[in-house]
């Protein structure tokens, strides 16, 4: 499996998660609660899986591989990307603050994480679609493949020395409970 493979393939949860957000999002600006500890743990989903593991990948070895390939360090597609990475944790910030006093009991800031997740939501969606279709088809070609091999070794290191054994399939647990939650029940309803 190409090091860009594994990345759509986390796309994926990371895109799934996003749909449970809008619905989560959805249902507090209704007026209708969530379970307290289910916004922190969507947020630690988004701080650890999204940021720490995928975008840790993206940065610490994909973007590298790119520009030793001859892609621009400045003013093109890895500096977008970069620069949509530290915007996205502005938000995940801001919706964190708002989950901890959810979490505590204080309603007064849910506009607060709807108005964030909302703006992470689309920021989150159009760069993961930018990466999909332009910058990883761009890194197939350009990355040969010994070092498109030595990329998957260093994803794999991630897995297990930063993020720890375990952590992706305790995220991917939470992924699948919280959909049932949230995106079972609202289509159950259409």
């Amino acid at each position: 499996m190409k090091p860009t493979d594994i990345l759509i393939k986390e796309h994926e949860a990371i895109l799934l998660m996003l749909q449970i957000l809008e619905a989560v999002s959805t249902r507090l600006e209704n007026g209708r609660d969530v379970k307290p500890e289910h916004l922190p743990r969507i947020v630690e989903f988004f701080r650890v899986f999204a940021d720490k593991c995928h975008h840790g990948k993206e940065e610490n070895l994909l973007f590298g591989a790119m520009i030793k390939a001859g892609l621009p360090e400045k003013n093109g597609p890895v500096a977008v990307m970069l620069m949509e990475h530290e915007t996205g944790r502005d938000f995940v910030g801001k919706m964190d603050t708002a989950a901890a006093a959810y979490a505590g009991g204080d309603r007064t800031q849910v506009d607060h994480f709807i108005h964030n997740a909302r703006r992470y939501i689309a920021l989150l969606s159009q760069h993961i679609q930018k990466e999909n279709r332009i910058l990883f088809p761009m890194a197939d070609r350009l990355i040969p493949p010994e070092e498109q091999s030595r990329l998957s070794a260093g994803f794999d290191k991630i897995e297990t020395e930063i993020i720890g054994e375990g952590t992706h399939e305790r995220f991917h647990e939470w992924l699948h409970a919280l959909k049932s939650e949230y995106l079972m029940s609202a289509n159950e309803k259409i």
